[in-house]
């Protein structure tokens, strides 16, 4: 996808690759000693082709996450979103909360990120997650939307078993 386009990614690819080229990554608290565990896949939900990660997160050994993270902007310069206003995603879940974490070129910690939370009822539902609304995560640097790198899907903070469907990312005006 062009730098500009509003498709983040329709899932129409194949597993793991998105619209704009780049993969998706499943990411755990493993990477850090946690144990949490899980898997990530292309298939139908309800009706609709998604990406879907599912598995249990533990609070063990300071673990407590999963993600489905994906490199927006493949050549780490960053993508400038200032048009937008937000992102928004069609999910489909089983009632849990979950978050969207964001990079940009000022986090530069792999504990940073900016965050926001969406619930992910049984039935697909478009969610708007507004720029606005994205809090700083150990950092002091206001989102910078000129400069946004990568998006995280995360099921993270306490021990649950997630199940998290998206068939639709993009940003909206």
């Amino acid at each position: 996808m062009a730098t500009g386009s509003p498709v983040i990614d329709d899932f129409s690819h194949a597993h793991p690759q998105s619209s704009r080229g780049a993969n998706w990554q499943l990411v755990s608290d493993q990477v850090m000693g946690g144990v949490s565990g899980g898997q990530m896949s292309r298939e139908t939900v309800a009706g609709r082709r998604a990406l879907r990660m599912r598995g249990a997160v533990s609070l063990e050994n300071n673990g407590g996450f999963l993600q489905m993270a994906l490199d927006i902007e493949p050549e780490g310069k960053g993508e400038d979103v200032t048009r937008w206003t937000g992102i928004a995603l069609e999910v489909c879940g089983n009632g849990e909360t979950y978050n969207m974490h964001l990079r940009t070129n000022d986090v530069k910690r792999s504990w940073q990120s900016y965050r926001q939370s969406f619930k992910a009822p049984p039935e697909w539902l478009t969610v708007h997650l507004p720029f606005s609304a994205f809090m700083p995560h150990r950092l002091e640097e206001p989102l910078d939307r000129s400069s946004l790198r990568r998006i995280g899907l995360v099921a993270i903070g306490r021990a649950f078993e997630a199940d998290l469907a998206v068939s639709d990312l993009r940003f909206y005006e």
